[in-house]
């Protein structure tokens, strides 16, 4: 997996001692999608659109909020969990599926019913009788050794570090852990309850709202009220201290890095008020970036987290890109998620970019010196890709990434500055907390503009070949 200029991971949350490495829920239709933006003048891929993950999700059914119960032991790395899940049925079902790892599955009810179930492949099938289009609920109690998902980038998901865990599922992690939905258009509320060994902190998803500490173990109670996306869910346990930045700016590290953090991270206040006022308010209630004690191949995001290694604090800021491109995922990625993971330019793309806004912002190189210096970079890379469809075993390619921001910079430099972060608050806020497509963002950007920008799209997003520098 080429890793060169490689800016999150998001893909794979490995130490690297283990050795290296879709429909809307709400809203139009992908045809609605493709004929709003023909009306604006953008031109499309014509592509047949296939599934990069076929084998994961049900699109019969909506999850809109997850319980979890998870005890775990440490040492054993054995997890007991019980998870409820309240559902829409889109459609009369006699079956669904959930997405689980190789655990065992003691027991399945639906609407409080035994149901009967297998089993096999990661997929949970479920025969609930015949249920009517509207709500009910399942919950599915389970045991067993967490395990990182087997995928083209390695393990996702649950994994143990040297002492403690750290979860990373994008793109298709999450049922290492819990049994889910798992597409990037089905987000839900989510509360999540993890009972560990009491020297343990753990850190998941949204806002603290209770510990619990009986005889050797804690219960920590986080709710995530805002919807989220299955892979973006997210547990850490670790020996960790913790500091509060700002209100609502956490961080989170081992105790001998604790200078070095606190230094390394201490510009992400303004960091945030950068983005605030270029991308529009911050989209959830706080912020956590996590340090573990172990090294990381590279960071990993989460919804209302980051996750960093030691390899990433060295004391004097020096990557510090990372820790701006993580910040910027909160806006591109976690409250705007792709609703296909062809889309997922809209992350990797916007969070690059947003590194070189940060850089321009702090004094450093104008995002114009970094756009000719990646053109260069890209210009010698095979000119066989395509940045609106890449492809599932190019979905963290370099060129997602930098392409991504050359294309945002293009369009910068055929708006102008006062347009182009006009465009991209109203993008942030029309889509708060939902899902996204491509055609969604250029339909947008056709329509507040007077100048044609089907050319600039059409060689950016569809065509193989690198276009000349913006």
């Amino acid at each position: 997996m080429d890793r060169i200029g490689r800016a999150d991971a998001t893909v794979a949350g490995r130490a690297r001692r283990h050795g290296g490495a879709e429909n809307m829920k709400a809203g139009r239709t992908r045809h609605e999608h493709e004929d709003m933006a023909e009306d604006t003048g953008v031109v499309l891929s014509t592509t047949p659109r296939k599934p990069y993950f076929p084998m994961h999700g049900d699109d019969g059914y909506r999850v809109e909020h997850y319980d979890l119960s998870l005890d775990y032991r440490i040492a054993a790395n054995r997890l007991g969990g019980t998870a409820r899940l309240s559902a829409e049925a889109l459609g009369p079902l006699d079956r669904l599926s959930l997405d689980l790892g190789p655990f065992r599955v003691g027991a399945v009810l639906v609407n409080g019913e035994v149901a009967r179930f297998t089993h096999r492949g990661g997929k949970l099938h479920v025969a609930p009788g015949r249920l009517r289009p509207g709500p009910f609920s399942v919950e599915v109690r389970y045991a067993g050794s967490p395990r990182p998902v087997s995928s083209h980038w390695g393990g996702l998901g649950w994994e143990q570090l040297t002492d403690g865990v750290i979860v990373a599922g994008q793109p298709i992690g999450a049922p290492s852990w819990f049994p889910c939905n798992d597409r990037p258009d089905d987000k839900a509320g989510y509360r999540i309850s993890v009972t560990a060994a009491s020297p343990y902190t753990v850190i998941a998803n949204g806002e603290l709202v209770s510990t619990r500490r009986a005889a050797s173990a804690t219960t920590w109670v986080y709710e995530q009220a805002e919807p989220m996306a299955s892979y973006l869910a997210s547990v850490q346990i670790g020996r960790y201290q913790q500091a509060e930045q700002a209100p609502g700016m956490r961080l989170a590290f081992p105790a001998r890095l604790a200078s070095r953090v606190r230094h390394d991270f201490g510009r992400q206040d303004r960091m945030m008020a950068v983005f605030g006022e270029r991308f529009g308010p911050y989209p959830f209630t706080s912020y956590t970036a996590v340090v573990v004690d172990d090294e990381l191949e590279i960071p990993v995001e989460a919804q209302g987290m980051s996750v960093f290694g030691t390899n990433h604090v060295d004391g004097v800021r020096g990557e510090e890109r990372l820790v701006a491109h993580e910040l910027a995922h909160q806006w591109f990625g976690n409250s705007l998620t792709v609703a296909d993971w062809r889309d997922i330019w809209l992350h990797e793309g916007f969070a690059t970019y947003a590194e070189w806004i940060w850089s321009e912002a702090s004094g450093g190189e104008p995002a114009d010196g970094l756009a000719a210096r990646w053109h260069r970079r890209l210009a010698t890379l095979p000119q066989d890709f395509v940045l609106a469809d890449p492809g599932a075993p190019r979905l963290f390619d370099e060129r997602v990434y930098k392409r991504g921001a050359l294309t945002l910079h293009a369009l910068r430099r055929a708006m102008g500055d006062a347009p182009f972060f006009a465009l991209l608050r109203e993008w942030t806020a029309g889509h708060r907390h939902g899902s996204v497509t491509t055609e969604h963002f250029t339909a947008l950007a056709a329509r507040r503009t007077t100048r044609s920008l089907e050319k600039l799209f059409a060689a950016w997003l569809y065509g193989p070949a690198l276009p000349a520098r913006p």
